[in-house]
């Protein structure tokens, strides 16, 4: 994305605050407006524009309707996998992807994966999880990577960073909709899990509160914090290149230590007693990028509901994940395997 398409960007987010986005809760009482009219005369409301409906309990009520997954092209065959690139439906955008799926006959289990954060100037599609795509098409799943809207050949959402990135939590939901919506031989409808990364892990947690009964199980590695403002604080308001959208966003829904409910409302953590899928965390001790802390909370905090949480953490591993990787991966499938059963 060129320097003058980022400043588009920063210029439609500052239109959103002026105009008001989907219909909401204003942002405060009306005020009244100058008028000439007699003192008897009351005077009319200004009207006040409107915030963007953004919460969990929002994506609760929404309608999401993924669908139309297609196979676009053969990227790629193995002795074990064909790899597709592929599109879906998330509401009016189509969306990117990638899609491996194993040789032999099916149906396979499928599991759709969620990237952590990658530039999306940058990004290319499939990337970010592109060895857990690999050792897990060998195990026998059906792998669907999606790109979110933003990435690669996906539709544009030019508001999607101001409503704090819940366009992406429609994206992985849909995803598995249109999954379960689709027709091809190879897909078992019936057996479908959740994988993310990092971000991707956070992905997964809201997907999980907003769509109980969606999948049958879930993985997080290295998740973000199920709590909203850990993330604004460190990736947004911490850093001086985000400045202009860390000002959108206090003026939209207020900063974190003065709207506390908007947060909350944001916030997985909030909503863990919505949750009915097993759900299995790795983290790194090392992790240099989400605080082991933040899982450890997390999962406490499910375990807390009654809900079944297992947290695995590896001595010394940092956030991508080294040396432990491959035993982790064995856990994943150990864990998928027990699940997502006919």
């Amino acid at each position: 994305m060129t320097a003058t398409a980022r400043m588009g960007i920063c210029a439609a987010l500052v239109g959103l605050l002026a105009v008001g986005c989907s219909a909401g809760p204003p942002a405060g009482p009306p005020a009244a407006a100058p008028s000439s009219a007699p003192a008897s005369t009351a005077p009319p409301a200004q009207t006040v524009p409107a915030r963007p409906r953004v919460s969990l309990p929002a994506l609760m009520g929404a309608e999401l309707d993924g669908g139309d997954l297609r196979i676009v092209r053969v990227l790629s065959r193995t002795s074990a996998y064909t790899r597709h690139a592929v599109t879906y439906r998330s509401g009016r955008l189509t969306i990117s992807g990638v899609m491996n799926v194993p040789s032999g006959r099916g149906p396979f289990p499928v599991l759709v994966l969620a990237h952590g954060y990658i530039d999306p100037e940058v990004y290319t599609s499939g990337r970010g999880l592109a060895r857990e795509q690999d050792y897990l098409a060998r195990r026998g799943y059906v792998v669907l990577h999606t790109d979110y809207r933003n990435h690669a050949q996906s539709d544009d959402d030019p508001g999607n960073d101001l409503r704090l990135r819940q366009g992406y939590v429609e994206d992985v939901a849909n995803a598995v909709l249109a999954v379960k919506a689709s027709t091809l031989p190879a897909l078992d409808r019936d057996r479908v899990g959740l994988l993310g990364r990092s971000m991707g892990g956070g992905l997964v947690l809201d997907v999980l509160t907003v769509r109980p009964g969606l999948v049958d199980a879930a993985v997080a590695y290295a998740p973000v914090s199920s709590r909203a403002q850990d993330n604004f604080e460190r990736w947004v308001r911490g850093r001086p290149e985000n400045r202009s959208l860390s000002e959108a966003i206090v003026a939209a829904y207020g900063a974190p230590e003065s709207a506390p409910a908007f947060w909350d409302a944001v916030s997985s953590r909030t909503y863990v007693d919505r949750i009915t899928e097993p759900l299995l965390v790795h983290h790194g001790t090392a992790d240099e990028s989400c605080p082991i802390e933040w899982s450890r909370q997390t999962v406490d905090a499910l375990r807390r509901a009654g809900k079944d949480a297992t947290l695995l953490t590896y001595p010394g591993e940092p956030h991508a994940f080294g040396s432990a990787w491959p035993s982790s991966m064995a856990r994943t499938v150990a864990f998928f395997r027990q699940h997502l059963t006919a």
